[in-house]
């Protein structure tokens, strides 16, 4: 795989893990919801109008561009695979944005992961 290949799968990935934690910090912010119809309006509109919310969406919609790009040059056998490496991100940024637990269990699975991307890469 060449470098700009790489790159454009790493951004995109990156890109998708920022946008999940990005709609985490937006959720955070508005709290628990139940859907219902009394409250669909009020909820739209506090997602609708909440930049952490937007942000996400944002970062999805580019990650899209950028995906489609990468899938442009690379076989779907090796990128999607590589889509892995959002888990491993998002954990550890979970982890110290949110302090969200990562015990034994999630870090032998990240090991699991990370030894996949990498003999996938080498392919």
């Amino acid at each position: 795989m060449k470098i700009l290949e790489f790159s454009l799968i790493l951004l995109g990935v990156l890109l998708n893990a920022f946008a999940q934690l990005l709609l985490k910090a937006g959720v955070r912010q508005i709290g628990h919801f139940d859907f219902s119809v009394a409250n669909i309006w009020p909820i739209s509109t506090s997602l609708a109008t909440n930049l952490p919310i937007i942000g996400g969406l944002s970062c999805y919609v580019v990650s899209v561009v950028v995906w489609i790009m990468a899938l442009s040059r690379v076989e779907v056998s090796i990128a999607y695979p590589m889509l892995s490496i959002g888990y491993v991100v998002n954990a550890v940024l979970a982890y110290l944005l949110f302090g969200e637990a990562v015990g034994p269990q999630r870090l032998a699975g990240i090991a699991v992961i990370i030894v996949g991307v990498v003999i996938v890469a080498k392919s």
